[in-house]
């Protein structure tokens, strides 16, 4: 499978910004699909993953009411919605898919078989 992140940017706190994965080849074998960020000088976190199938989605505490990950199995796409930005939210954020059997709804990066290259999102104050 291969991902291609798009839609990141510079914004001014406060704003909103929607983050677009595409994935192609071999997306039948998705189960589960996510979005991480990595800040400067920090490790990657997860931020928020999404059934392939049912769509049931889960997100980390830190972001939970501010972003929404949705898919569009049709387009193969998944998107990250994230609104009232504020600096914090300054990392490059990586789309990622999972296979059956893996534990996708964990939030551990391990979990994940397919990244894509990141897109980074700049929050200025």
């Amino acid at each position: 499978v291969q991902l291609q992140a798009s839609g990141g940017g510079l914004v001014q706190a406060g704003g909103s910004l929607k983050l677009s994965c595409a994935a192609s080849g071999g997306t039948f074998n998705i189960d589960g699909a996510g979005w991480f960020r990595q800040a400067p000088g920090r490790h990657r976190e997860f931020v928020a993953a999404i059934g392939w199938t049912g769509g049931s989605t889960f997100y980390a505490d830190s972001v939970t009411g501010r972003f929404t990950i949705s898919r569009d199995k049709a387009k193969n796409t998944v998107d990250l919605e994230i609104r009232s930005l504020i600096p914090e939210d300054t990392a490059i954020y990586y789309c990622a898919t999972a296979i059956p059997s893996r534990r996708w709804y964990l939030g551990v990066s391990s979990e994940y078989l397919y990244w894509g290259q990141g897109t980074l999102v700049t929050v200025s104050s």
